[in-house]
């Protein structure tokens, strides 16, 4: 997918294989091991878990969106399925974490608990590969978080980040052009 310069590329699963290669890139963000079961994926991380299977409308769909709409409930999670999302989520304290549907999601994205990312006006933002955000970031509307970039706990972001930028504040400003490669660790290579 690509906005302005920007460019991600988001698999689409085609199969429910395809769905579990999606968790074990998330799963590796989390563990730093790319060889786990599905059974200690489905209990490591739950909630990723069925967003991810909930991706692909095969026959385990209705059990899927189930399992899905169960721990939404549970963590207090709402990530629609049809998100468009890259390999390698990481979510970090599975609480109060909402994105709007419409939201573009690349590669090795770090949300943080509380992170809101909404649109009022039908299009919401389109995050980068290699970003993270921070606790209680709220990212408003149709703007573009480019690659690399770091988003400061509690920033409201309400114009485009730069590549490779930090941005802090309300509304969050740049306060520095260095990146911080340490905040997404266990990169997935998606080539």
């Amino acid at each position: 997918m690509q906005r302005g310069e920007e460019t991600v590329v988001i698999p689409q699963p085609e199969c429910y294989a395809d769905c579990l290669h999606l968790v074990r890139s998330d799963y590796f963000r989390l563990q730093g091991q790319r060889k786990a079961s599905w059974l200690r994926m489905c209990y490591t991380i739950p909630y990723q878990f069925w967003l991810r299977m909930s991706a692909y409308r095969g026959w385990l769909y209705p059990l899927c969106r189930l399992m899905h709409w169960h721990f939404s409930r549970f963590y207090s999670l709402q990530i629609a399925p049809t998100t468009p999302i890259g390999y390698g989520l990481y979510i970090g304290h599975n609480c109060g974490t909402i994105v709007n549907g419409t939201a573009v999601i690349g590669n090795n994205v770090n949300l943080s608990q509380f992170t809101t990312i909404g649109s009022n006006k039908g299009k919401a933002a389109f995050i980068g590969d290699n970003v993270y955000l921070g606790p209680s970031v709220c990212v408003i509307e149709d703007v573009t978080i480019a690659s690399d970039s770091t988003v400061g706990a509690g920033a409201v972001v309400t114009r485009d980040v730069p590549k490779g930028c930090t941005v802090a504040g309300v509304p969050a400003r740049v306060i520095s052009t260095a990146s911080h490669p340490e905040y997404v660790c266990h990169r997935w290579k998606t080539n």
